[in-house]
């Protein structure tokens, strides 16, 4: 299974901001920057994780991005849940048209592969993934102030 580019700059975002956390907003060109990325994936991003209320937009001089939770409170199972289209096969849905959909072993096995996909997600917060704070921004931000 391969997460979608909105799903991984979504993490990526969070987890930029998370390093951040108690210091200035940041920009979306300055998270594009340092990942290397696209500023307009990053804005389109920006604005799903204000929309889903993980983070603030603030306007103005000074403004940008900030965490609207603390890291533990967000989930990387929720997000992931929200971001992502996790209908792995066309009868994931109720418009299956497969004739074999009502007995098919295979979509049984991939649904609960997905759940223990999802599962394991669920057991980590963003707080969990910058625990490694110092060597995150070593390597993100490369000797610019954090």
């Amino acid at each position: 299974m391969q997460l979608s580019t909105h799903t991984d700059y979504s993490l990526r975002t969070l987890i930029h901001l998370a390093l951040k956390e108690g210091g200035r907003p940041v920009t979306v060109q300055e998270i594009a920057r340092d990942y290397g990325i696209s500023a307009n994936h990053v804005a389109k991003v920006a604005q799903t994780l204000s929309q889903l209320g993980y983070v603030k937009s603030l306007r103005g001089r000074g403004g940008g991005l900030v965490l609207a939770q603390t890291p533990a409170a967000i989930k990387v199972g929720k997000l992931v849940r929200e971001t992502e289209n996790l209908k792995l096969l066309e009868c994931f849905g109720s418009d299956s048209t497969c004739p074999i959909d009502p007995g098919c072993k295979l979509k049984n096995a991939l649904k609960k592969a997905q759940k223990a996909f999802l599962a394991v997600l669920d057991e980590y917060s963003l707080e969990d993934m910058v625990k490694n704070d110092r060597e995150l921004e070593k390597l993100l931000f490369r000797g610019k102030p954090v």
